[in-house]
């Protein structure tokens, strides 16, 4: 049985992802901002559910009491801001839970982790193109795929591996809210707005939940030993 930790556990791709884990007999911590979100994850699964904010480092520290075989570095934040309007307290926000939150979980984790290891941080296309009115959470995300590289080079000869999972827009609350806020933008229906926001895709229609599931499953798999510092695009195409 793997000990596994999927930050920003509470809603979204990462209750996705800690469910599937537990579901496989996996003993699974979850952590984030919101217990209740966190036990509503959970479900009677048996998971651990931790409040911790990534950007804390102590609360960072105190989720590594024992050595985890797989850190998934999940918990991000962002929101569509011209560049020009963009205050710097929002700037530092979104690059401290995006950025800094992956760092810290990843500094921590590595003080226990043994060889076989995975440090999995989820860095969505946004890490490998740019996009108008996301310049802080584009700059973040590609700090983190820059991170994951640097520390895969670090990390190989101890056997552990670093990658980065880089979805478009995906199926959950927040590719929800990103439809509502271009259909306020530009006064079209909700519909329409989510075929504009995946009209980079060349498949045209949002990811499921369960297809970046499926890529964090393989990267955490015995089989991707050989697999490291790798951005994995689930994005229909898009890049």
């Amino acid at each position: 049985m793997r000990r596994v930790l999927v930050t920003g556990g509470g809603s979204g791709i990462g209750r996705a992802i800690a469910q599937a884990f537990a579901d496989d007999g996996d003993a699974v911590t979850i952590s984030g901002r919101r217990l209740d979100a966190l036990e509503e994850t959970n479900g009677g699964r048996g998971m651990t559910c931790v409040a911790c904010d990534v950007t804390d480092e102590a609360q960072v520290a105190a989720l590594f009491g024992a050595p985890f075989d797989v850190v998934i570095a999940n918990a991000g934040a962002g929101a569509p801001m011209k560049m020009r309007d963009l205050p710097l307290e929002q700037w530092n926000s979104i690059i401290n839970v995006n950025l800094t939150g992956v760092f810290l979980t990843f500094r921590a984790a590595l003080q226990t982790m043994q060889a076989g290891g995975r440090l999995i941080a989820m860095a969505s296309t946004a890490s490998l193109q740019g996009g108008p009115n996301i310049s802080a959470y584009v700059a973040s995300k590609h700090g983190v795929l820059g991170l994951v590289r640097a520390l895969a080079t670090e990390v190989a000869r101890d056997g552990i591996t670093c990658n980065a999972v880089c979805p478009g827009f995906v199926d959950t609350p927040m590719g929800d809210a990103a439809a509502e806020g271009v259909a306020k933008r530009f006064g079209i229906s909700q519909e329409e707005a989510t075929a504009r926001i995946v009209s980079g895709n060349p498949m045209r229609r949002m990811i499921r939940p369960e297809e970046v599931v499926a890529a964090v499953k393989f990267l955490a798999s015995p089989e991707a030993s050989m697999v490291n510092g790798h951005a994995l695009s689930v994005s229909g195409g898009e890049v």
